[in-house]
């Protein structure tokens, strides 16, 4: 099983402003990736895609790449 990246980091509080961590969570085309592909926990999961949409929302990760 994957170690969840997060905890195998001791990453705290995932920050919507931190985009280099939150590109890594996203595939080419710019979707989200299931927590069975990126092997994060639900909790972590959820806490992520919170922060993804933040991020998307002010303008610092695309909805969709070209």
């Amino acid at each position: 099983m994957k170690q969840d990246y997060f905890s195998a980091n001791n990453i705290k509080y995932i920050d919507y402003k931190d985009t280099e961590i939150l590109k890594k969570f996203l595939n080419p085309n710019a979707k989200i990736m299931g927590k069975r592909k990126t092997g994060v926990t639900a909790k972590n999961q959820r806490k992520l895609t919170t922060a993804i949409k933040r991020a998307r929302f002010m303008g610092l990760l695309p909805y969709i790449a070209k």
